[in-house]
């Protein structure tokens, strides 16, 4: 045998894919405060997607594959009357959750929203749900799904605290296959065997590219990147809970595994065990619905609106300060084509802000963009990076998303610089953000439905206790038209 010729012996697993799979099996969640930001976390993310069917660009492409298809004891699509096989179902849900870029945000190394990952947990327990009750066994109730969402969010996010796909070019959505993979699996009863085996075919799988998220071609994908990626997780948990094999060094094996191809040799750095860390910690979009390194700076241009509303022509420039990843992701000039364009634009959302004192989701339309005097604004900004807020945003004590607007007039006089270091949906304004939170579901939830309907849904999820005793069939059913 020449000395080159590889080793068919099988190897062990690659210590990533075990550590991920004893996670989900075994670890098991005693935070309170885990538990509670999960509600809310179910809460708001629910209300992202409701809002989301308003938008015939998100509905087109929900429903079965194929029109009419009937599912005995399907996944039920909140705020549709849709009842889906659970991939099908993930899909439509992780769709419509992150189609308006208002669920959570997590933010390290590498960006990412884990709720996105609702989409599969949501689909998987529902379906789990009511086929037990069908074949007279106990139902999943929504402590379960509270539980995945956790894990799913630590999973998600420990990986990305120190490991920035970005900067090879790959889609931060591979974290949430990867989780959704590891979580469903558990849900199923997967072997912890099994659970690696499905968390191997997610990094085994070709990656997406953020092509879709970047000028000159940002586009929609964006919207529905996730739904794709949290469906093939429910997926490949479901192929791996047949018997599907895995492939123990998927990360490591040496050319054709995922850190010589994909991570340019590069092992994951961990500085963490897997806990509860990440939905303790996880941002809430409470006031804009803005790509969320541009929060603070909404917030901010949205303070300097009474000042600047009447003097839009005065203008001389628009200084935006902020830090490394804002000026990296959303510091964009020239046309932007397109909702999805807009909303990872900086200079877009501030422009919006100063002159309307809000933003929406509307904002991002053609007809709002069409206004001459957005590009005319957007045209006298520029950012400035201040590097000790950059220094902050990586600071695992801080986490800060900081902005500055100041506006300087062709007369010589000046704004106050306003600066907002840390967004309402962060931690450390949780006490001022959860009212507000509650006040936006009220609002998604009279979107869809009717006093008694969004009463029993409200109520319902106010109160920690009886959401998690709740069947999780039941509580979908609440959601149904």
């Amino acid at each position: 045998m020449s000395p080159h010729t590889p080793s068919a012996a099988r190897p062990k697993p690659d210590a990533v894919l075990t550590d991920i799979a004893n996670y989900a099996q075994k670890y098991s969640i005693k935070s309170a405060e885990a538990y509670n930001t999960a509600r809310l976390c179910l809460m708001d993310t629910l209300g992202c997607g409701l809002e989301a069917l308003s938008y015939p660009a998100c509905t087109k492409l929900m429903g079965p594959v194929v029109p009419g298809t009937i599912v005995p004891n399907g996944a039920k699509v909140p705020g549709t009357s849709y009842q889906l096989d659970p991939v099908m179902a993930a899909f439509n849900i992780g769709c419509m959750i992150r189609w308006l870029d208002f669920n959570d945000t997590w933010l390290a190394a590498e960006w990412g929203h884990p709720s996105d990952n609702m989409g599969g947990i949501l689909a998987a327990a529902d379906w789990l749900s009511r086929n037990a009750v069908a074949a007279g066994k106990k139902p999943l109730v929504m402590r379960d799904v509270l539980t995945g969402m956790i894990k799913a969010h630590e999973i998600q996010g420990v990986i990305a605290l120190e490991n920035s796909f970005n900067r090879v070019g790959l889609d931060h959505v591979v974290l949430v296959k990867v989780a959704t993979t590891a979580v469903v699996a558990n849900m199923l009863g997967c072997t912890h065997e099994e659970i690696v085996n499905a968390v191997s075919n997610a990094w085994i799988d070709g990656q997406s590219l953020r092509a879709y998220r970047h000028a000159p071609q940002a586009g929609s994908r964006k919207s529905w990147a996730a739904g794709d990626a949290t469906s093939r997780g429910v997926r490949l948990a479901l192929m791996a809970h047949k018997g599907e094999m895995g492939y123990p060094a998927a990360l490591t094996a040496k050319t054709w595994g995922f850190y010589d191809v994909s991570f340019k040799g590069n092992p994951f750095k961990f500085t963490q065990k897997y806990a509860s860390y990440v939905m303790e910690n996880v941002l809430f979009k409470i006031s804009f619905p803005a790509e969320f390194h541009a929060q603070t700076a909404v917030e901010c241009a949205v303070k300097l609106h009474p000042l600047v509303k009447d003097r839009l022509n005065d203008i001389k420039k628009v200084v935006i300060t902020t830090h490394e990843s804002a000026i990296r992701i959303i510091d964009k000039t020239g046309p932007l084509a397109n909702p999805a364009d807009r909303d990872h634009c900086i200079q877009y959302m501030a422009a919006i802000g100063l002159m309307k004192g809000n933003l929406t989701a509307a904002d991002y339309e053609d007809n709002v963009a069409a206004d001459p005097r957005v590009d005319a604004l957007r045209n006298k900004m520029e950012c400035v990076e201040l590097k000790s807020w950059t220094k902050d945003y990586l600071d695992p004590k801080k986490r800060s998303i900081a902005n500055a607007i100041q506006v300087f007039f062709k007369d010589g006089s000046k704004t106050p610089n306003v600066a907002v270091e840390y967004p309402v949906g962060h931690r450390r304004r949780r006490k001022e953000g959860i009212p507000l939170l509650e006040a936006k579901f009220r609002v998604n939830l009279a979107r869809k439905f009717a006093d008694k309907q969004r009463n029993a849904i409200y109520n319902l999820c106010k109160d920690q206790k009886r959401l998690e005793a709740t069947p999780v069939h039941e509580f979908t059913d609440l959601f149904a038209l």
